[in-house]
C-alpha cells in the first residue's frame, strides 16, 4: 500500500517542507502557495528585536512550477527584502 501512495499520492496533500535559513541575524522559513500546478512565491521572515519576536509575511506575484524551485526562489526573494528593507520590514 505504501508504494501506491508514493506513486499516486496519498491525496493528504503533504508536501516536503523546506527548511528555515538563518540570514543576515533574521530567520527566513519558506512557504509558497499551491495555485493549481504553480507555487506563489510566500515565506516568513523573523527576527527578534528589543526581546520581541517579529514576524512578516512575504507574498510575491511570482509563480513557478517546481516545489523546490519555488522554494529556493522564497529564500532569493526574502534575502533581497532583507537587504533591502532590513528591520524596516517590521514596521
Amino acid at each position: 500500500m505504501s508504494f501506491l501512495k508514493k506513486l499516486f499520492g496519498s491525496g493528504g496533500g503533504s508536501e516536503p517542507k523546506a527548511s528555515s535559513e538563518a540570514y543576515e541575524g533574521f530567520q527566513i522559513t519558506p512557504t509558497p502557495i499551491a495555485e493549481g500546478n504553480t507555487y506563489r512565491v510566500a515565506a516568513t521572515i523573523e527576527k527578534e528585536v528589543d526581546g520581541e519576536m517579529q514576524t512578516h509575511k512575504l507574498v510575491r506575484a511570482d509563480t513557478l512550477q517546481g516545489l523546490e524551485e519555488a522554494q529556493k526562489a522564497c529564500i532569493r526573494k526574502a534575502k533581497q527584502v532583507i537587504d533591502e528593507q532590513g528591520e524596516r520590514i517590521f514596521r
